[in-house]
């Protein structure tokens, strides 16, 4: 795929600022830049980004129904009511479900988690699993990271006696379901400051609050913020504010003191030994997390969170690495599938998205699958596989365009659906899946841009190799944890030219591991480029070419520069 490169132009005004705070921070005015490009103008701001505090956390309390939601656990602890503490099958659900119950374990122990079985209850909230809370003497269910549009279900348990506290961040309805409380920022009527928490935020809010009422020292809540930090990585929701200091703080957790549980993730995925940034969760430890739910049933993951037996998480460990390695298979043949009828669709280049589905495909892959397929062709996506009489989907989408309303503008159609403006899920019946693909391509087709569908990779600025070194790596690695609203700076530098070493590698030689230098200093500096052989014989030639790339430490030399090349432009400037 070829990529069309932005690089943002700062205007006068903040040429200078950028110089004015590059002298008072002593960095250089390219980071300066990046600082204020990101809001932040002040050296004071600045010092408070670089270190984020926990004392800066919002007062859980502004969040409307907290104090109702307190209240009703308080009660249900005087009363020594039964709890369940019931989430999504995902990584968020899951850590969100290990947070609540590992930190209420500690003062209360008539307790149990649930998390429903994705292939035989569905996404969230079940009556399969509300008939067990029943049967199990519950009579208050915490339900975490879904349950916003849960009318139905939330109405069945009242009948029964079984209160609900929903603690969510996906869109609501106009209406909301009748719950004994609903903690979501996102609902219309709350003025909570911060809208981005995920939903295991949105439990660690909850907890902060009834630990605030209860006189329970903020400590106790410190060791779980590493499961905050998975969360917020794996949920992609956007690194700043209120998410930017749990993620702080939970990475250092993560790297200095993890719990049992994630301990063992990480040393069966390799990561042992070296820092571990949001990247590794979400390409290593997200996965595995997430994969017993694909594949399974999500408790399991659950279980290892809250492990404290070192051997016994290891084995559970093992046990959802094997798992992740069946979920690559199921998702690579899948993607492989949805290629060929992608592929074979009349006039594809004309189209502004693709569903695809097929009645054999796992539905725990579905958004695996629809995720590569918005990657490789850069154009909203829906998946969909069988599921009785219904069909059952995910849908991915491109920088810009909010999928959510696409499939909000099908809801004639549709039986049950949810997310956010770049993933959702959906349920349909079966025969409408035919007359949901026309009406979801013409609405995409009336609102997408068409910039929008055009494969773009942004940097931040335009820089020579001269520029690069130690001291910016570590001004750089302070810029962490990344992610949206906060994404890791990318640069270019034209007119580079191999030094003579550059080579091909991998196992299908399909990498190139570079020696360059540009035409402005004598500065070598390495990178690896994944993917990108195809150009090798180009950059052999020893004719210029153009790079755009993010700055790394090396990882088995500690300290070295290396650079990361997403894309390589040859033969004109940027």
């Amino acid at each position: 795929m070829h990529f069309k490169w932005t690089t943002y132009e700062p205007t006068e005004q903040q040429r200078t600022q950028a110089k004015r705070l590059g002298e008072k921070l002593n960095i250089s005015e390219v980071l300066a830049m990046l600082l204020i490009r990101r809001g932040i103008a002040t050296e004071s701001a600045a010092k408070r980004f670089f270190r984020p505090q926990l004392g800066d956390l919002l007062n859980p309390f502004l969040m409307r129904d907290m104090d109702v939601a307190v209240d009703r656990l308080n009660d249900a602890i005087g009363r020594k009511e039964r709890i369940m503490i019931y989430g999504d099958y995902d990584v968020d659900g899951c850590t969100a479900v290990a947070l609540i119950y590992k930190f209420l374990l500690q003062f209360y122990s008539n307790i149990e988690y649930y998390i429903p079985d994705r292939y035989n209850e569905g996404y969230g909230v079940s009556i399969k699993g509300i008939d067990y809370a029943k049967a199990q003497g519950v009579s208050l269910i915490i339900i975490l990271d879904c349950g916003i549009k849960a009318h139905k279900e939330i109405a069945y348990a009242k009948q029964l006696g079984i209160d609900f506290i929903v603690c969510d961040h996906h869109m609501p309805d106009d209406t909301l379901p009748d719950a004994v409380a609903i903690l979501n920022p996102k609902r219309e009527d709350d003025t909570y400051p911060f809208k981005h928490l995920c939903g295991c935020g949105v439990g660690f809010k909850f907890m902060q609050a009834f630990a605030k009422n209860n006189g329970i020292p903020f400590s106790k809540l410190m060791p779980l913020l590493d499961l905050c930090a998975i969360s917020i990585a794996a949920d992609l929701v956007e690194v700043t504010d209120e998410n930017r200091i749990l993620a702080y703080h939970g990475l250092k957790l993560i790297n200095n003191q993890p719990s049992v549980g994630i301990k063992a993730i990480i040393d069966i995925c390799g990561l042992s030994g070296r820092e571990i940034s949001m990247g590794d969760i979400v390409f290593k430890i997200g996965p595995r997390i997430n994969a017993s739910g694909r594949m399974e049933n999500g408790k399991l993951s659950v279980q290892l969170l809250v492990e404290n037996n070192p051997d016994t998480a290891i084995t559970t460990a093992k046990e959802i690495d094997e798992y992740n390695d069946l979920r690559r298979d199921i998702d690579k043949q899948m993607t492989e599938e949805a290629n060929v009828i992608v592929e074979r669709l009349n006039k594809q280049e004309n189209r502004q998205c693709i569903v695809v589905y097929d009645e054999n495909w796992k539905k725990g892959v579905v958004g695996i699958v629809a995720a590569r397929l918005t990657d490789m062709y850069f154009r909203p996506t829906v998946v969909l596989t069988r599921d009785g009489d219904y069909a059952v989907g995910s849908a991915r989408s491109v920088a810009g365009f909010d999928i959510y309303s696409a499939i909000k503008s099908c809801r004639d159609l549709l039986v049950n659906f949810g997310g956010h403006t770049f993933a959702c899920g959906l349920t349909i019946r079966w025969n409408d899946v035919e007359l949901f693909k026309q009406r979801i391509e013409e609405y995409v087709s009336q609102h997408i841009q068409p910039t929008q569908t055009v494969p773009t990779l942004n940097a931040d600025a335009t820089i020579n190799f001269s520029d690069i070194n130690r001291r910016m790596l570590h001004d750089l690695k302070r810029f962490a944890p990344f992610g949206p609203g906060n994404t890791k700076p990318v640069f270019i530098t034209n007119e580079v030219y191999d030094f003579g070493t550059s080579k091909v590698v991998g196992r299908q030689q399909e990498h190139l591991k570079l020696e360059l230098v540009d035409s402005n200093s004598p500065t070598v500096m390495n990178g690896i480029a994944f993917g990108l052989s195809s150009v090798a014989r180009y950059i052999k030639s020893r004719r210029s070419f153009n790079v755009l790339y993010t700055i790394e430490e090396n990882v088995y030399r500690r300290g070295n520069v290396q650079l990361q090349i997403d894309d390589i432009h040859i033969g004109t400037k940027s």
